[in-house]
């Protein structure tokens, strides 16, 4: 290995060769599939057969959760206060600290940014009248391609729920503000672990449109 190169890093590997630094669509042949899981629901179970992008070799088995995407909402108001929920997940076994948001389950009519206005009225019964996408992230694409489009909303109006009717879990959420400093240090400790509010902190933080 020549003087100088990382450690990590094969000698006739030069940076030039490299992929591009960014993600792409790509899809590997799928030799069968089938559903494992299927309800009325948005949400099922399927299980693919896949070769490598050639074609060759065995088929192997991939489990894939089908998830409809979700858009998720960091409100401030001009006190540079955050509107939080506390809510129940069954499947953690756990109340998070959350920030609204829903699932883009509306058919491909309604843009994320349509999701993001839906569920800021129905959750917290406030609109915002200005709105900055802070990033787009897969939460976990080994086993499911649900994307989550986070924004920022500022301008905040409260306009009532209308005759949304919380059920079950939402139906106990408890709703309030949280300086974004304090929000800011929560996650930074790890006393607030959900990742879209990770994310989305820290991601209105870098962009320097939030300031701890």
């Amino acid at each position: 290995m020549s003087a100088g190169a990382p450690a990590d890093q094969q000698p006739d590997q030069q940076p030039d060769q490299q992929p591009e630094l960014r993600d792409r669509a790509d899809r590997w042949p799928v030799r069968e599939s089938r559903h494992l899981h299927r309800d009325a629901w948005v949400v099922g179970l399927r299980e693919d057969r896949i070769t490598l992008p050639d074609g060759s070799g065995e088929p192997f088995r991939r489990l894939v959760l089908e998830h409809p995407g979700a858009a998720v909402v960091l409100a401030v108001d001009d006190r540079d206060r955050v509107l939080c929920l506390w809510q129940y997940r069954h499947a953690a076994e756990r109340t998070f600290v959350e920030v609204p948001a829903g699932l883009l389950d509306g058919g491909p009519e309604e843009s994320p940014l349509d999701v993001a206005r839906r569920e800021l009225v129905e959750e917290t019964g406030y609109e915002a009248s200005e709105w900055t996408h802070l990033v787009t992230t897969y939460a976990s694409p080994g086993i499911s391609a649900e994307i989550a489009h986070i924004y920022l909303a500022r301008g905040l109006t409260h306009v009532g729920r209308g005759d949304f009717e919380p059920q079950h879990e939402e139906a106990l959420m408890r709703t309030g503000w949280v300086p974004f400093g304090d929000l800011h240090a929560a996650v930074l400790r790890g006393d607030v672990q959900d990742a879209p509010v990770v994310i989305a902190v820290l991601a209105a933080q870098a962009r320097g449109l939030m300031s701890p």
